[in-house]
């Protein structure tokens, strides 16, 4: 198993894990425990991205990261819309621990305008709309080319989501039994 553990003080990164807060789309934490891991070839991209992104004065804040099978399904089963929430019957990035949210804070722990919410599912959420402002669309900019030069691509729905290159081909699905300490409340194999 490649996970690691990313912590604020190795990455120079904000963690707030908001699946498991009441602070996403369904209302419920889903993770039983905040964790943070990336696969260990993600976790070297998100040092570079770090580091890219202190240069310009802003820092990464980490929105989530691996997501256990179990849950990527109970996002399905709560609201299976394909252009947002991958169907865990493929596997998603995330849950092959390739696949990062997150956003841009300014020095003062503020989150840069991006137009649009974390997990928030309209068309003001895709890379490129034109429903945003130029402030949003500059701040996605610079978190785009952040991301893409330290060797993630982008997912086009979602300004937040970031992904290794070919993370179907390369990586498994992994459960929440692939943790030493479980982040869901449950731990089943999927």
């Amino acid at each position: 198993m490649a996970l690691v553990e990313i912590t604020p003080q190795e990455y120079d990164v904000e963690i707030d894990i908001v699946y498991a807060t009441d602070r996403n789309f369904t209302g419920a934490p889903i993770y039983a425990r905040p964790a943070c891991y990336l696969h260990a070839d993600a976790a070297k991209c998100l040092k570079k991205a770090s580091a890219m992104a202190r240069r310009q004065g802003v820092t990464l804040r980490i929105l989530d990261a691996f997501r256990p099978q179990e849950a990527q399904r109970a996002l399905w089963n709560h609201s299976p819309n394909p252009d947002f929430v991958a169907n865990p019957d493929f596997g998603s990035p995330h849950g092959r621990g390739v696949a990062i949210d997150l956003t841009l804070i300014d020095q003062n722990g503020k989150e840069l305008d991006m137009g649009a919410g974390f997990d928030e599912m309209h068309d003001r959420s895709y890379h490129g709309s034109d429903l945003i402002s130029k402030t949003a669309e500059a701040n996605r900019f610079l978190l785009l080319g952040i991301m893409v030069s330290a060797g993630f691509e982008y997912y086009d729905h979602e300004w937040w989501h970031y992904q290794l290159p070919n993370a179907a081909a390369k990586y498994p699905v992994m459960s929440d039994s692939a943790l030493a300490k479980p982040m869901m409340a449950t731990s089943k194999p999927a």
